[in-house]
């Protein structure tokens, strides 16, 4: 059977799936639909979390990275498995004992005050609207080469499949989908790693080939024949760290920190029936994360031994059929610039520049390869990093289900994240904003209406900004991990563990952490890019990791206002006493 009638059937019916679970888990209740009735299985909830954070960067672009830059980018690995054991430790039980639906919820009750609801409502919008116009993005290039249309075809594709399981079940139904789609991704994430890591070492394990010597004679490990490579090509050592230790440690801690305050994360923790099972399907969650990110390091390393020996001194004429095939998407390239016809990859650009974004399409932004003159390096090859994943099966000659497998594995995450971002924000309008502040008496079935008015408003501008996304969306998307540390992570830390933390703090260090760390990112990534650099950064830490320097500014100044201003009322201490206590221990004095 062709390749791409496999991919077909591959995506026709894991769709398919996914919308079944959706009409049958369709939400009946505000309940079912912001929390999924509060009765999810631990392990149940572990996996639907795991597939909620491993999204299109996980799945597409957590291995190219990697591959391409090597030791640095270890600190994805550190900082976004961490975080889970923040989670787990610091804020699940706890909030889950709370009981209530959303983030804003807690911070809104915890520093009584409307006001905090809003500010807490602004950042997590903001939060999620950039982290989701990426999983569109990623969507729309996924069908672009897999099922042959167009990136904006993709898009709305996408936008059709996420509004019925979202906005018909709600958390309800995106768990149970979600449930499925890990199922789907993980299996298509190890598999190619399986097939690499023997036909390069011998060893089906990939975690274990990393550590092994290729079988190729030369009794040379993975990473010393890597580095070997590398540097004869001209690129830096691949174990070789070329960020400064401060920026390391801001980076994985802002990752940390980042993923604790992730408010889509956050969420899932309400639907178990009690707080301890909150604690267990964190641990459940970073076991099945564990899989994939454990494998990635080996799938990287695999990938970029298997790119460089496909593609280096090859002929253009005569070159496989994958590199044609992601050629025509603009996501890889050649530029003959000493007329041999043979392709030579080596460190440095391959062209001088690329074009703006125009909307229209085939003009995919920093995607596209654009001026054909020659760079000033002896490169002869544009690649893009996210095409490692997707493309590793064809770089590999892996049999044609394989391929189709992992086209279905990059929908399955990009679009269970889009999800569980879509949700938070319409539960965030309905709930926070609607129910909570601007309309106390709508009734139980206008609440859940207005929740899927804006889970599908929600769809309509994350569409957009996937088909259209201007260039900040590109630019911050990245960041949002620290923009979610800066603002949300001390609001929720100091609302659990500070009986004296009032709403005068909170509101001015969310305000202050957000303002700060977006300002960082947008003089660096936008205003002023050519001043990005060591030596411009504020202590030499880079926008990636400045999020930490915005929660210790929320910090800061939250404490400094909660001291000169009144503390919070006695009920609001008891609360707080309440949630930290466990069941059965008694009440502590408050005074």
């Amino acid at each position: 059977m062709e390749t791409q009638t496999l991919i077909y059937i591959f995506v026709g019916f894991s769709f398919a799936v996914y919308i079944g679970i959706a009409i049958w888990s369709r939400a009946g209740s505000t309940k079912e639909f912001y929390v999924a009735g509060g009765g999810v299985n631990p392990v149940v909830n572990g996996m639907a979390t795991a597939a909620d954070w491993m999204s299109a960067a996980s799945f597409i672009s957590m291995a190219g990275i990697i591959a391409f830059v090597g030791y640095d980018a270890s600190v994805y690995l550190m900082g976004w498995t961490g975080g889970y054991v923040l989670l787990a430790l610091l804020l699940a039980p706890y909030l889950r004992k709370f009981g209530q639906f959303t983030v804003p919820d807690f911070i809104g009750t915890r520093y009584y005050s409307k006001a905090a609801r809003v500010v807490a409502v602004v950042c997590l919008i903001f939060i999620s609207f950039t982290y989701i116009a990426g999983q569109m993005r990623g969507v729309g290039i996924v069908f672009s080469r897999f099922l042959d249309v167009d990136i904006t075809t993709g898009v709305i594709i996408g936008m059709g499949i996420v509004f019925i399981y979202s906005v018909l079940g709600g958390m309800k139904g995106i768990t149970y989908t979600q449930v499925a789609q890990f199922c789907v991704l993980i299996f298509a994430y190890m598999v190619p790693a399986f097939f690499l890591s023997f036909m390069i070492t011998g060893n089906p394990i990939p975690q274990l080939g990393l550590g092994s010597t290729v079988n190729d004679g030369s009794g040379m490990y993975v990473l010393e024949k890597l580095n070997l490579v590398l540097l004869d090509l001209g690129f830096a050592e691949y174990t070789a760290g070329q960020k400064s230790m401060i920026d390391m440690f801001a980076i994985t801690l802002a990752l940390m920190v980042g993923t604790a305050g992730l408010p889509h994360v956050i969420v899932r923790f309400f639907t178990v029936p009690k707080a301890s099972d909150a604690r267990k399907s964190a641990g459940w969650a970073l076991v099945f994360i564990a899989l994939l990110y454990t494998t990635a390091p080996a799938l990287a390393a695999f990938s970029r031994l298997n790119f460089i020996e496909t593609v280096n001194e090859q002929s253009h004429s005569v070159a496989p059929d994958w590199f044609t095939n992601w050629e025509r998407n603009d996501l890889i390239a050649f530029q003959d610039k000493n007329g041999d016809g043979k392709m030579q990859y080596r460190a440095g650009e391959a062209f001088a520049g690329k074009p703006e974004f125009t909307g229209e399409v085939g003009s995919e932004g920093e995607r596209i390869i654009a001026n054909p003159a020659n760079g000033d390096s002896e490169n002869e090859i544009y690649v893009d990093q996210d095409i490692i994943v997707l493309a590793s099966p064809e770089i590999g000659n892996l049999p044609a289900w394989v391929i189709a497998l992992v086209a279905a594995g990059g929908l399955a995450a990009a679009l269970s994240t889009a999800a569980g971002l879509l949700l938070v924000i319409s539960a965030s309008v309905s709930h926070d904003l609607l129910k909570q502040t601007f309309r106390p008496d709508i009734s139980e079935k206008g609440e859940l209406r207005a929740a899927r008015i804006a889970a599908s408003l929600a769809i309509i501008v994350a569409g957009y900004l996937g088909i259209y996304p201007p260039g900040w969306v590109a630019q911050v998307v990245a960041f949002a991990f620290g923009l979610a540390a800066a603002s949300l992570f001390p609001a929720i830390f100091m609302g659990i563990f500070s009986k004296r933390m009032n709403k005068e703090g909170a509101i001015a260090g969310m305000v202050s952490g957000l303002v700060f760390t977006f300002g960082y990112i947008l003089y660096f990534k936008l205003i002023n890019p050519a001043a990005n650099g060591p030596d411009s950064w504020l202590l030499g830490i880079s926008p990636e990791g400045i999020g930490v320097v915005g929660m210790a500014l929320n910090f800061g100044i939250a404490i400094a206002v909660a001291s000169v201003t009144a503390g919070p009322p006695l009920e609001v201490r008891k609360l707080v006493n309440s949630i930290r206590v466990p069941r059965g221990a008694g009440e502590a004095h408050v005074h």
